[in-house]
């Protein structure tokens, strides 16, 4: 079945300390757009997670946003920079001589002071890596299950305004076969009353009918809307991305209403091709939808 555009997709995770939260929401888009707010430990992996959201994904403008917390002693390491402690601790004994202050230092103090304290983190970065793979497939999945309602709901839509649109092809049809037969009859009338007594000349009304079957003929038209329906419908079906094919099916379409409504001398069938017309717009915003 067809899937939506739109959708939202949230997944936690937490494990070896570590705590991860995911969340991607997706609206329309022309292309495939990815873009992705995480925390700059986890920027080696924007690309990875990129191919992972669109093993899934097609089509849209999806937003990623990515809360890492580490609270894992794993690959950390408390490092103290001696010679920084002691310039602290000799420019504080300098300005307590100076200002005949008491001179209380205590270690504690100093670990205080920037950057006297650091902790260096060897983190394992395949380790993370699984990890963070892990809870955006799930994210992922639960977007894409959004995106599947959502798809099932324009699929009813769309096969419903599909359906309006076929009986009114059906209906045009029918009318156009008497169009030559009502044409005949009035031309002769026509010539007759023109001619009064005179010989109607069958050869030349024969001509001009067979002109204007030519010109008026949409047999054709109709053949073609009724395969871009047949295809509309089938590909409403289709579990890949189909949003573009289905907008492309719709220009075929509107074109050829557009030509039957150019050749119909019939007021029956213009409004006909009004309402279709009418629907064919509004599977055109609905297709806007599809991924």
């Amino acid at each position: 079945m067809i899937k939506s555009m739109t959708g939202y997709g949230k997944a936690n995770l937490e494990k070896n300390s570590r705590k991860y939260i995911i969340e991607i929401k997706s609206v329309n888009h022309r292309y495939m757009d990815i873009s992705i707010k995480m925390p700059r430990a986890l920027s080696y992996l924007e690309e990875i997670i990129k191919n992972e959201i669109s093993k899934n994904i097609k089509r849209g403008k999806v937003d990623v946003f990515i809360t890492f917390e580490n609270n894992s002693i794993e690959g950390r390491e408390i490092k103290i920079n001696t010679e920084l402690a002691k310039g602290y601790i000799k420019e504080l004994r300098k300005l307590a001589k100076e200002e005949n202050i008491l001179s209380d230092i205590q270690v504690n103090d100093i670990a205080r002071y920037p950057d006297v304290l650091t902790i260096q983190d060897s983190q394992d970065d395949e380790e993370i890596k699984h990890e963070i793979l892990e809870v955006v497939g799930k994210a992922t999945e639960n977007l894409v299950s959004m995106r599947k309602t959502e798809g099932e709901k324009i699929a009813k839509d769309l096969k419903e305004r599909l359906e309006l649109i076929q009986n009114k092809v059906n209906k045009v049809s029918k009318l156009s076969t008497g169009l030559i037969e009502e044409y005949v009859v009035k031309l002769e009338e026509r010539v007759k009353q023109i001619l009064k007594d005179q010989e109607i000349d069958k050869t030349r009304l024969a001509q001009e009918v067979v002109i204007y079957a030519d010109r008026c003929s949409i047999e054709e038209e109709i053949t073609r809307l009724n395969s871009h329906i047949a295809q509309f419908n089938k590909l409403l079906n289709s579990d890949e991305a189909v949003g573009k094919k289905l907008d492309f099916i719709i220009q075929e379409m509107n074109r050829e209403t557009n030509t039957i409504g150019s050749k119909a001398n019939s007021l029956e069938i213009t409004n006909s091709v009004i309402d279709m017309k009418t629907e064919i717009e509004n599977l055109r915003e609905q297709v806007q939808n599809i991924e």
